[in-house]
């Protein structure tokens, strides 16, 4: 059905009659009135009770005008969100290197799918300098991989850590065991600790800025690291120790930033956040929360 004769006829019936809606509409008379007649064509039916002093609805003309709102509506509607000035606009989300995949994709994905004229700019790095420049200002909203939320963060998913060493690798046996970290790895002082509380020597084979550093080193057996469970690349893989080394704790991601938004799209952002890390668990759980 053609939008424009069902917005000629809600303004004919809104208006009280072909002139006034002509005047709303900054049309003639005549081209209202063909507009009617041609929808009244197509349907083969009278909308329109022509015979007093004043046009009213028929009844198929009055079920037709409910109809007809919702089209024209959904139909602004859908032209006000692609193309209102109101939905531009930009959301930087900082996220962790380990935390980006499975989830962040499809979150940008259908939040694109909503807002397709917000520019999300995405940028990833560590938890600790992700958390000085969101107290800077630069983030609206930060993912971060820690034991707790800090002040203003939100736990949405948790993740156990694990000990990743090369494909059948055999440096998790070595005497000292020797480790790869970047400096700034927030897991880093979790694995020491939990490896001084059993007594096991451990020497930092690898001590780099550099996240690729790390992962060709522990990659070729020449040391080993701690992940996420599940973040591990496929050249790398959890070390299946049988106890020799220790437990290591539960992470939690957290979500920064969802309680001071400062437009609407931002905070459209971070529920889809929730909703992907939600998914993540399993099915018992979900139901649970």
């Amino acid at each position: 059905m053609d939008l424009t004769t069902l917005r000629s006829f809600v303004a004919v019936a809104d208006n009280g009659g072909v002139t006034r809606a002509a005047g709303f509409l900054h049309l003639t008379q005549s081209a209202v009135s063909m507009q009617l007649k041609r929808l009244e064509e197509l349907l083969g039916l009278e909308l329109l009770d022509r015979s007093g002093r004043s046009i009213a609805l028929t009844p198929s003309g009055e079920q037709l005008l409910g109809y007809a709102r919702r089209m024209v509506a959904l139909n602004d509607e859908v032209i006000t969100r692609l193309t209102d000035q109101a939905f531009e606009g930009e959301v930087v989300l900082g996220v962790p290197h380990d935390v980006v995949y499975p989830v962040i994709p499809r979150v940008l994905q259908r939040f694109n799918t909503s807002f397709p004229r917000v520019s999300v700019n995405l940028v990833t790095s560590n938890t600790r300098d992700l958390k000085a420049g969101f107290a800077k200002g630069a983030y609206d909203l930060i993912l971060t991989t820690e034991g707790t939320a800090g002040e203003g963060g939100e736990p949405i998913h948790e993740m156990p850590l694990r000990w990743i060493g090369a494909v059948n690798g055999s440096a998790w046996r070595q005497q000292p065991l020797r480790l790869g970290f970047c400096r700034n790895c927030i897991f880093r002082a979790s694995a020491t600790a939990a490896l001084d509380e059993v007594g096991i020597e451990w020497d930092m084979a690898v001590d780099s800025e550099s996240d690729r550093t790390v992962e060709a080193t522990v990659s070729a057996d020449l040391a080993i690291g701690v992940l996420l469970e599940g973040t591990q690349p496929a050249h790398q893989e959890v070390i299946e120790h049988g106890g020799v080394l220790p437990a290591l704790p539960v992470q939690q991601i957290n979500l920064y930033g969802a309680d001071r938004v400062r437009a609407e799209y931002v905070g459209d952002l971070a529920n889809i956040i929730r909703q992907g890390f939600a998914a993540l668990r399993p099915a018992q759980l979900r139901a649970a929360g």
